[in-house]
């Protein structure tokens, strides 16, 4: 007899059930969220597993690193296409959810998401980090701004060097307020210690990396767009050709079809936020900072003309991504001849 689980995690407690492979419910128990107290579970003589799905969310990889070194047939399942499964249950809740995942992994009707390396997971939580405490070294300064204009005080424009050393300017002979201010500079300046000693770090690793550094051959990517892509796409051999990088990363227009009625609109912006935005930024830059002209930029450039030039950054941005796979996949320089590209069709 084969048998089917569907594992429904929370913080504290996975909710299991396991089933035939007729659909007959076998065994339904709530353990710890640890994958020994699943492995206790799910590796039990009773049942010859086949297919164990698991909801991909905050715990879904520490999860499925253990399930999988343990032997067991563990696959990651996409949120989105769950969520429009158990949708049709009358009643949701815990054992509910369960039971409907197993359903899904007897009758196979899920969609399996890639699990990064444990080396793709620590960049991408190096980059978080490193955003978290730009924007709130940001949210810091702008609420700064906020608080002095009250009282006439305008901080203008100061760079971020520069910006501490305005602040004290201005509240020169205002002894209240430079006792207000002063913890908030003082937080601001470790945050920007701080985010510079982990930019430092994402600089390191674009420079031991010879991927990145391929990557940031292309003009406008630099170390932390080359991490960030090579921490989101983990494993190129996972997509089928370059053109599917451009979906995943919810960079192509999303369909809206029904009877005669076809609807293309914008962007789906599903997936990755992080890299999609710092995609867009390289995009940017392409097309307004860097001189040297090349074929990807001129190409561009003739979107911009014809339809403007937000929808040409964000037609570059999926023609980076995708350029920047063929190039991981083929060990290619960017070429900046467009007949001399090997990703320029």
């Amino acid at each position: 007899m084969r048998y089917y689980a569907g594992l429904d995690v929370s913080v504290k407690e996975t909710t299991v059930c396991i089933v035939d492979q007729t659909g007959k419910i076998c065994h339904e128990v709530k353990v710890v969220s640890h994958p020994d107290d699943l492995i206790a579970v799910l590796k039990a003589p009773a049942w010859q597993m086949q297919r164990i799905g698991l909801e991909a969310g905050p715990l879904s990889q520490w999860l499925f690193e253990g399930l999988a070194r343990a032997g067991l047939p563990v696959i990651c399942i996409e949120t989105r296409h769950t969520k429009a499964f158990l949708k049709a249950q009358p009643n949701k809740s815990d054992r509910n959810d369960a039971r409907g995942i197993a359903q899904m992994m007897r009758v196979h009707l899920y969609r399996p998401v890639h699990v990064k390396t444990l080396t793709s997971q620590r960049r991408r939580a190096l980059l978080t980090a490193r955003k978290l405490m730009q924007d709130k070294a940001i949210a810091i300064e702008n609420d700064l701004r906020g608080l002095l204009r009250n009282f006439g005080l305008k901080v203008g424009v100061a760079w971020s060097g520069k910006f501490e050393a305005r602040i004290l300017e201005l509240v020169e002979g205002h002894i209240e307020l430079a006792e207000i201010v002063e913890p908030l500079l003082d937080a601001r300046r470790k945050l920007r210690q701080h985010f510079a000693a982990l930019h430092r770090k994402v600089l390191m690793i674009a420079r031991d990396d010879g991927i990145c550094r391929l990557l940031m051959t292309i003009p406008g990517v630099g170390p932390v767009v080359s991490v960030a892509y090579t921490a989101t796409i983990d494993i190129p051999q996972r997509f089928r050709n370059s053109r599917a990088v451009g979906p995943i990363l919810g960079l192509t227009p999303a369909l809206n079809q029904s009877g005669e009625s076809c609807r293309v609109g914008r962007i789906s912006r599903c997936g990755d936020g992080m890299m999609r935005t710092l995609l867009y930024e390289a995009a940017q830059v392409l097309l307004t900072r860097v001189a040297k002209w090349s074929w990807l930029k001129a190409w561009a450039m003739s979107i911009a003309k014809r339809r403007g030039l937000q929808k040409a950054i964000v037609a570059l941005s999926r023609r980076l991504a995708v350029i920047m796979h063929r190039m991981w996949s083929d060990g290619t320089e960017f070429c900046w001849s467009r007949e001399a590209h090997p990703a320029s069709a």
